[in-house]
Order: structure tokens, then C-alpha cells, then sequence
């Protein structure tokens, strides 16, 4: 009795590492995310590295989590791997509150984000 097992979601020749609640906005998020799809992990890690933006620290981290699954769990080669996806989406949004004239209140939103990267190894060329 049970539950039957669930199906596999990644392919053979892929590896996925995922952060949730990382505290930017998901449309500044992606633009980061934009400067490494379809790069190879060690380029794109190389550029992560130099990137001026506040958030490439948290993203450089993630892609080095999913460049150790691929190396530890799935037996991948490290020199072919590339970065196949870079999903961003929103998650929970802090509401906050700033004092303003005459005793009034206005809402500050501070939206966090989640982000999940996949890396696929690429085919010999």
C-alpha cells in the first residue's frame, strides 16, 4: 500500500538547485538571471563574480550549489556543464509602514524572490 513513486522531473543529463526568499525584487532578479542563461557554468560564474549588482553574490552561490549536484549527485562532467534555465518568481511581499504628513501612513511593499537554476551538460561538439 501506498503512494507509487513519482515520476522523475530533471532529465539524466541535468541538475537543479533552488533558493527561495532571497530578498530583491523578482524583475531586478531577472536581469541578473538574464546575464547567465545559456552560458557555460564557468563563464557565467566568472561574470557573477565581477557583476556590480548587490544581488549576483546570493545568485553566484546558487549556481555554485547546482554546479555540486550535478558534479556529486548526478555524476555530470564540470567542464560541459551549461546553464540550461534561470527561473525567477515572486514569493511572499513584507508590507510595511512609513509615517508621513498630518499622521497618516503609507504601505511600503518590499517583495522577495525565489530562484531556481538548471544546468545541463552539454552535448560533445
Amino acid at each position: 500500500m501506498g503512494q507509487s513513486a513519482n515520476p522523475k522531473r530533471l532529465k539524466e543529463n541535468e541538475a537543479k538547485a533552488s533558493a527561495k526568499y532571497i530578498r530583491i525584487s523578482p524583475q531586478k532578479l531577472n536581469l541578473v538571471a538574464q546575464t547567465i542563461r545559456g552560458k557555460s557554468a564557468a563563464k557565467a560564474l566568472i561574470d557573477l563574480e565581477f557583476s556590480k549588482k548587490r544581488v549576483s553574490e546570493s545568485v553566484r552561490k546558487l549556481l555554485q550549489a547546482a554546479v555540486a549536484n550535478a558534479v556529486n549527485n548526478h555524476n555530470l562532467d564540470v567542464d560541459r556543464l551549461v546553464v540550461a534555465e534561470a527561473h525567477v518568481g515572486k514569493s511572499v511581499i513584507m508590507k510595511r509602514f512609513r509615517a508621513r504628513a498630518k499622521g497618516r501612513g503609507t504601505r511600503i511593499l518590499k517583495p522577495i524572490s525565489n530562484m531556481t537554476i538548471i544546468l545541463k551538460e552539454a552535448d560533445e561538439a
